[in-house]
């Protein structure tokens, strides 16, 4: 038969186990805090890339992960991947951007 104390560690070790890990960031999740920092990144972009009068920012997607910025989508010339691309890099708090746009 299993001690009633022996059941209650186990039990307590696992939810401090779980409390602790549930709320820390992997490589493959964020936590709350750097969710809502990439969201703000986010919104700073398209900020930017609002203001840039020769962007068609509708086709612009934006996405922000740990600080890098993807861009995606379509711009009608060459130089509009180079603006966008500046636009986000002018950006506070950017680590880097991965620009995908397409010239179509």
């Amino acid at each position: 038969m299993v001690k009633p104390q022996r059941v209650l560690r186990l039990v307590a070790c696992f939810a401090l186990f779980g409390a602790f890990t549930g709320c820390a960031a992997t490589q493959k999740h964020e936590s709350t805090g750097q969710y809502v920092d990439d969201s703000v990144i986010t919104t700073k972009v398209k900020g930017a890339i609002f203001n840039e009068s020769a962007l068609k920012t509708m086709q612009i997607n934006v996405k922000t992960y740990k600080g890098v910025v993807q861009l995606s989508g379509f711009v009608d010339s060459p130089t509009g991947v180079t603006k966008a691309g500046e636009a986000a890099r002018g950006v506070a708090d950017v680590v880097s951007v991965k620009n995908d746009l397409i010239v179509k």
